[in-house]
């Protein structure tokens, strides 16, 4: 398995495809054992991806202290580093989208072009949905809140009139075969206490770098208002609604190609 170590972290990463050099920053929870994943789709057929388990999550190490997110945009620029890459092009989603802004403020030479997806800048800018305060919340429980607010047309009403529907989504959010494994509840938990202190606000007129700013129309998760308002930050950035919600990625087909059309332009 490709494991790095990064000083004291040890992160598990998979790259594959051939062409200019992306990393993609994934989100709350991720997990590259978890299928269909981003190798899964289009990107690795049209750049050299990079893609890793941030640290507490999936394959990579998960030490009992305390995370900040300069840990985890320090992880980035490190695994950057790991394999040889000066500059890359990034993706951040969600919560990669909250490490992706850290990363581009403390090492702005190493971002080449960026993409800002159904995420947040916190403090003044708007939170994204607070997760923390929901993690008592397990199975499907938990997956009917997510639902509802993921997109924000999925609310009860829709979910009467749709009952099979709603019920293979149910499943769907609910399942986690990982869930028993040792130290993936603290890992979580520790990401989404990183992840509560989240404030680029004040610091994201120093973004240089061409930054576009992709949302979902029905995001109940990272606000539409939110991201209008994390575009007015950053010079120069564009901000493109799609047909979605929080999923919009894989809710609009018009999604990926416009993020590509950007990072290639």
């Amino acid at each position: 398995m490709p494991i790095a170590q990064l000083g004291s972290i040890e992160l598990y990463y998979e790259r594959a495809g051939h062409g200019a050099s992306l990393l993609f920053i994934s989100g709350t929870g991720g997990d590259l054992r978890v299928k269909p994943n981003v190798f899964d789709g289009p990107l690795p057929k049209l750049f050299d991806l990079l893609a890793y388990d941030q640290r507490g999550l999936g394959r990579s190490a998960k030490p009992d202290i305390a995370y900040s997110m300069v840990d985890y945009a320090d992880d980035a620029a490190a695994l950057l580093e790991h394999v040889g890459w000066r500059a890359a092009k990034v993706i951040g989603v969600s919560f990669g989208g909250m490490v992706a802004q850290e990363l581009v403020l403390r090492h702005p030479a190493m971002i080449e072009r960026l993409v800002l997806a159904c995420t947040s800048p916190g403090g003044a800018g708007g939170a994204s949905y607070p997760f923390h305060e929901i993690q008592h919340l397990k199975g499907e429980e938990r997956a009917r809140h997510l639902i509802s607010i993921s997109d924000t047309r999925l609310d009860a009403a829709w979910a009467t009139a749709h009952p099979e529907d709603y019920a293979r989504m149910l499943a769907m959010v609910a399942a986690d075969p990982y869930a028993d494994e040792p130290g993936r509840e603290m890992g979580a938990q520790l990401q989404l206490e990183a992840r509560a202190g989240h404030d680029t606000w004040d610091r994201l007129e120093q973004i240089r770098c061409p930054v576009f700013i992709a949302a979902g129309r029905y995001d109940g998760i990272a606000l539409p208002e939110t991201q209008h308002k994390l575009a007015s930050r950053i010079a120069g950035a564009r901000l493109r609604f799609f047909e979605g919600g929080h999923l919009f990625m894989l809710q609009d087909r018009a999604a990926l190609p416009a993020m590509v059309e950007f990072l290639n332009s």
